[in-house]
């Protein structure tokens, strides 16, 4: 057999083996069956170091034409900063209205998924399991609805979006607040409930959230940043950091829930939070959104959206999507990270907008 050289490539969720034949003058010797594979694994930036290795576009073989046209457009479009990350490697920075690498910018809705993450953490280290009731973990009472209903909802439940908890009362996550609609599981709605899993990780663990998120994920991949109470009773924390330190968070999840050799995420873990949760709403994970499949709701609405959330945008993207256009786009097909922060691009909204597909438009642009 003639010799082969393995291309191992990782992405989030399997491995592709391409075999490259390698062609002699000669006919190869017979029973050499002998292979090399050669890993191409992802660079990591070193903690706590402004030092981040780049990639240039030519080397990718992107329109550079099209770059500054990508870049007005974001200009316009009232943002701070834009990253795009292949192989880990920094492909384009920029910086817009004042902004630069050491400014802080808050994540909103993108934040998410760090929730999501850590609440991956939390069970790996057997601190909680995402299948108990809420109230395993905060006691009975910490909704307004009757008890057995309340003891419907799960971790889980947090995590899919479907805890059954009326989605119209505002931001405020206080008792209150939390009224019924419909049993868990049975209702898909965009709810801000989720950081109840904040509370519990803080009750299963005896430490406050913020130490525990800053020493089992922030300090490991060498992010900065912190979380700021928020909200008129102060009762929700939204995450504020650079932009270099969402690229951070993002590389970690291109890369299984690894950062250079370590498990920061169990990656089984990861991939169920990163594919389809439930049937009620095909495009949603654990707090993240994915690209791609047949339909989508968005929030504040139960109506059912056929095709893909962002049509422009690679099928396989998964994303972190943030109040008024924060954005963290993962594409394992093209190991690729791409961040944006700023200003809403066009109105205020609550994750999703037009902007979304317009930005697409452009960046393929650039790189097909």
């Amino acid at each position: 057999m003639c010799n082969l050289i393995v291309y191992k490539k990782k992405n989030m969720r399997n491995y592709f083996l391409i075999l490259l034949p390698i062609l002699f003058f000669s006919t190869c010797a017979s029973g050499d069956n002998d292979s090399n594979p050669i890993t191409v694994e992802s660079y990591f930036p070193p903690n706590g170091s402004d030092v981040w290795e780049t990639k240039t576009p030519k080397s990718l073989s992107w329109n550079e034409t099209q770059m500054q046209p990508l870049l007005d457009y974001l200009e316009l479009k009232n943002s701070k900063s834009f990253i795009v990350l292949v192989d880990g490697k920094i492909v384009m920075e920029h910086y817009f209205n004042g902004h630069t690498k050491s400014s802080p910018w808050y994540w909103a809705s993108a934040g998410k998924t760090l929730t999501a993450t850590m609440t991956g953490i939390a069970q790996q280290e057997g601190f909680i399991n995402i299948n108990d009731k809420v109230s395993d973990y905060l006691g009975t009472g910490w909704t307004s609805i009757p008890l057995e209903k309340e003891n419907l909802i799960t971790n889980k439940s947090l995590l899919l979006m479907s805890s059954g908890l009326n989605d119209a009362l505002g931001d405020g996550v206080s008792k209150e607040n939390l009224q019924y609609v419909a049993d868990a599981g049975t209702r898909w709605a965009y709810h801000n409930v989720y950081v109840k899993l904040q509370d519990v990780i803080e009750a299963a663990t005896g430490t406050t959230w913020q130490n525990y998120f800053n020493s089992r994920l922030r300090d490991k991949i060498g992010m900065t940043g912190a979380w700021i109470a928020s909200g008129d009773s102060g009762d929700l924390n939204v995450y504020w950091s650079t932009t270099r330190s969402m690229a951070r968070f993002g590389l970690m999840v291109l890369n299984n829930g690894k950062w250079k050799s370590e498990n920061i995420v169990n990656e089984n873990y990861l991939i169920s939070a990163t594919t389809t949760s439930q049937a009620i709403n095909e495009s949603y994970g654990y707090l993240w959104w994915l690209n791609g499949k047949s339909s989508y709701h968005l929030p504040q609405t139960q109506f059912e959206f056929t095709g893909s959330i962002i049509p422009t945008g690679p099928s396989d993207m998964i994303m972190a999507l943030g109040k008024n256009d924060q954005k963290i786009y993962v594409i394992p097909s093209k190991k690729m990270i791409v961040i944006r922060m700023g200003e809403p691009a066009d109105d205020v909204n609550a994750a999703l907008s037009t902007f979304d597909s317009e930005l697409w438009i452009k960046i393929n642009a650039v790189i097909d």
